[in-house]
């Protein structure tokens, strides 16, 4: 059991959150139980650190916060495993539609740009009908 601690601001370091982003997180409880110093301080431990890197995997692939928070609430109770497998299928799921439809997307960006190509190597004109 490691008995590292982090500041709050070795944390944003290390997780790219800001501290207002922290202590929303500890305000809506997706983030609980946060240490503190006899000083009031907050502390940071490799548990919080690591639970921060999988909020953050979550929310840079698009998952709503009140999805996240039905999460972290499952994760506080042994018995959801099964549960917390079927949320992130579904994110899952969510994430690879997002991806499909981004690669779609880049494929019309990168047909846009040979389009423009040819026009500067005389190949085609942009006409009153040529798409933009």
């Amino acid at each position: 059991m490691s008995t590292t601690t982090y500041t709050p601001g070795q944390v944003v370091e290390k997780t790219g959150f800001s501290l207002d982003t922290l202590r929303y997180y500890e305000k809506i409880g997706l983030l609980d139980g946060v240490a503190r110093t006899s000083g009031g301080k907050r502390q940071y431990g490799e548990d919080d650190v690591g639970w921060l890197e999988i909020l953050r995997c979550l929310r840079d692939t698009g998952m709503p916060i009140a999805r996240m928070l039905e999460f972290a609430e499952l994760t506080r109770d042994d018995a959801t495993i099964a549960e917390r497998i079927a949320l992130l299928e579904e994110h899952d799921r969510d994430v690879e539609e997002r991806i499909d439809t981004l690669m779609r997307q880049r494929e019309h960006v990168r047909n846009k740009i040979a389009y423009y190509r040819s026009c500067i190597s005389g190949s085609a004109s942009l006409g009153p009908q040529s798409p933009l």
